[in-house]
């Protein structure tokens, strides 16, 4: 089966993913319209602020000048509008933060779940070629960039773009002359930044890509500690480290190196514009042609004029990550899901005939795995698949669940193609005991009921009783109720075996799959196992693989597989009788043991 692949990091067109991000925003256009209003509303509020203190300025200076006294019942009538004024304002700004907040929770719920539900409907395939890590990071770090975005970024834009035309509007109501040494620079800003923040572009998208590529190595490396530890391969696994980390240091310091370069950029170009217009402004007021008051409203506007576009400028690094993330999350919602079939057959009273006709198979093409196999099992046989590693054994059954469908030939229980029936309804037909042991952090009873929600206390513990396993439970602490941590690392791996046993036994699936499941125990745990096995199967259409051959030699059933193909079949004796490739892999084990 073909390893995790690197994904590389292929920028796509911007604007692609712009338009993707704004139709993923569809139903909480409302909201967003209602935030809009309120942040232009709240900005709108704010540039009449500077104007007022200006017209104060005047008529204090008028007035001293006409009479030497200031009159301030005038000064005092347009503070308290301007206190009103930015009470108002603030309401208004806190008001459209909360919807914000509300808009990004609910935007970025959905994106989770949607990426989950995408999860759960990905073939098998993917995750054979992708790290877990970079899938995780997509569900975290991307999204959690994306909310950050909504929440502050989206507000600062629009608070940002209105102000800069209200202030515009409000400087050529006071001078056309002054604006235009404002204005002149912002189109050389722009394109600046522009030309700037396209080339950082690419170091975000990559970043992203590198980011999930830590993350896997990160959950790799703590998942096999002990592993890498025993096998003395810290210093190789740190060397792997240290090189994606150093990839991952290399495009966020030429991403952020780029994109603040927008900053002092624009910054040179504002100063220089302030400095002639204090100048101009200047001139202006000893000349006649301007009031005080509107000299000193339009420095107050140059500052607020000069501000939102070196925040737009600032934030130019996050709509870069951020659509870099967007890009991430969208190509991950894209990926081919499982194709179902359209049709809905369902196998009523299942008797449990299992038929492989002329299967073919292979992950990689012109790399067969699976080739012209042909086995029929009758119903309540036991099933034991053996062959040395690399065979095919896993890959029937992932064939037999539709984990996987073949390139040709057909699967068929009780006579009716597996094709044919959607890959839920064939799975609702086994039940799997795999050789790596999945339990999840809760309590020993909330495992045994995940395959059975409605089953009572009483009935598990009778279950628990036939797998030897009720015991060791009430042994424990909290008995049923204790907490299995979240790597399982606080049972034993023979009683994770046996608890998973004891699972599929509550579950009572029609047929069941054993996957090397004796493999990782001591030789008293394995007869234990191989005890709650018989009771488990009794009855019931059984597949298992071994690779201690000891344990299924009361298999109805032995499929030897070698190559991908079916060399021998028969049963223990038989088998041995013919002094084949099955006798030859069981003496050699023998041997071992000797």
């Amino acid at each position: 089966m073909p390893g995790p692949k690197n994904i590389a990091a292929k920028p796509k067109n911007i604007k692609v993913t712009f338009k993707r991000l704004l139709k993923s925003l569809k139903p909480w256009y409302p909201h967003i319209a209602i935030a809009i209003i309120l942040t232009i509303a709240a900005s709108v509020l704010s540039i009449f602020g500077p104007k007022i203190l200006g017209n104060m300025t005047t008529e204090a200076v008028d007035s001293l000048t006409r009479t030497g006294n200031i009159n301030w019942e005038p000064i005092a009538q347009s503070a308290l509008i301007l206190i009103l004024l930015y009470l108002f304002s603030f309401g208004v700004s806190y008001l459209k933060e909360i919807i914000f907040g509300i808009l990004t929770a609910k935007y970025t719920k959905k994106l989770r779940h949607s990426i989950l539900d995408k999860i759960n409907h990905l073939p098998a395939q993917y995750f054979d070629r992708h790290p877990f890590g970079d899938t995780l990071s997509r569900m975290t770090n991307d999204i959690d960039i994306l909310a950050n975005s909504l929440s502050n970024e989206l507000a600062e834009i629009i608070s940002g773009v209105t102000t800069v035309i209200g202030i515009l509007i409000m400087m050529i109501s006071i001078s056309l002359a002054l604006s235009g040494i404002a204005v002149i620079t912002v189109p050389i800003s722009l394109i600046l930044v522009s030309k700037v923040a396209g080339k950082a572009q690419k170091y975000f998208a990559a970043r992203q890509a590198t980011l999930g590529t830590l993350n896997s190595d990160i959950e790799e490396n703590y998942s096999g500690l002990n592993i890498i530890s025993s096998n003395s391969h810290e210093e190789q696994s740190l060397a792997d480290f240290s090189h994606i980390n150093e990839k991952l240091y290399r495009e966020t310091w030429k991403s952020q190196f780029l994109s603040s370069l927008a900053f002092p950029l624009t910054h040179i170009f504002t100063n220089l514009s302030y400095i002639a217009i204090c100048i101009t402004g200047g001139y202006l007021a000893i000349s006649g042609k301007i009031s005080i008051g509107d000299i000193q409203a339009f420095t107050q506007y140059v500052n607020q004029f000069n501000r939102p576009i070196t925040n737009l400028s600032d934030i130019a690094a996050t709509i870069q990550l951020t659509l870099a993330a967007a890009e991430r999350i969208f190509d991950f919602l894209d990926e081919i899901e499982e194709i179902e079939t359209t049709e809905n057959t369902n196998i009523k009273n299942l008797k449990g005939s299992v038929e492989f006709k002329n299967v073919n198979f292979y992950y990689e093409k012109g790399k067969p795995i699976i080739k012209n196999f042909s086995a029929k099992i009758e119903p309540g046989q036991k099933v034991a698949i053996v062959g040395p590693t690399g065979a095919g054994k896993t890959t029937i059954i992932n064939l037999l669940m539709r984990f996987y469908d073949p390139q040709s030939g057909e699967i068929l229980i009780d006579g009716v193609p597996i094709s044919t029936m959607k890959r839920k309804d064939v799975r609702k037909l086994f039940g799997m005991v795999l050789q790596d042991t999945w339990l999840f952090s809760g309590t020993i009873e909330e495992n045994l009921r995940y395959g059975n929600k409605n089953i009572t206390k009483s009935d598990i513990v009778n279950v628990a009783k036939i797998t030897n396993m009720h015991h060791y439970i009430e042994s424990l602490s909290h008995g049923y109720d204790t907490v299995i941590s979240e790597d399982s690392d606080n049972i034993s791996a023979g009683e994770k075996q046996l608890l998973t046993i004891t699972r599929a036994m509550i579950a009572n699936p029609p047929m069941l799959i054993l996957d090397e499941a004796t493999s990782n125990v001591d030789t008293r745990t394995e007869q234990v196992i191989q005890d709650a096995f018989e009771k488990l199967t009794k009855g019931k259409t059984s597949f298992v693989i071994a690779h201690r051959l000891s344990t299924i030699r009361n298999s109805d059933l032995i499929l030897v597989v070698k190559d991908g193909n079916i060399v021998e079949q028969g049963n223990h004796e038989s088998l041995l009788k013919k002094n084949g490739f099955y006798a030859e892999l069981y003496n050699s084990q023998f041997s071992e043991t000797v």
